[in-house]
């Protein structure tokens, strides 16, 4: 019974017969995505699911476009030893998702570790069929 299942399942990926993502899974991959590319430098995911109009705020006030972002976290001015969003929470509406998640990480900003436990609300735009991050701003509690 495993092994039919099991077959049946590989038949299924094989013939490209894979349930499609449901909306909020899709902003949830993203985000996922955005959190992975951020902790371990990668440059090209950054740039991918990014919009070029991104505006984002940090905690301190500081507000940053694309390019500023993706240049600290390229030059190690800021980065992570550990870096998670918890308590997700997204809301559709059209081609947009709003993102509330509760920004838990050890920074690492200009060499000093800093542990940073903030919440986080992101705007990502459907934009020729995948989610990009267009807004983010982050906030004490």
């Amino acid at each position: 019974m495993k092994t039919s299942r099991l077959l049946l399942g590989l038949a299924f990926l094989y013939t490209g017969y894979v349930s499609a993502a449901t909306p909020e899974q899709e902003v949830e991959q993203a985000v996922d995505r955005l959190t992975q590319a951020m902790w371990h430098k990668d440059i090209g995911q950054l740039k991918a699911l990014t919009a070029d109009n991104l505006s984002y705020g940090h905690s301190s006030g500081n507000i940053q476009d694309k390019a500023a972002f993706i240049a600290d976290i390229e030059t190690g001015r800021s980065g992570f030893n550990e870096l998670k969003m918890l308590n997700q929470k997204i809301t559709l509406s059209g081609d947009t998702a709003l993102v509330r998640n509760h920004f838990s990480a050890q920074a690492v900003n200009s060499g000093k570790l800093v542990p940073t436990e903030i919440e986080n609300f992101q705007v990502w735009q459907k934009q020729h069929g995948k989610w990009l991050l267009i807004g983010r701003q982050a906030f004490r509690f």
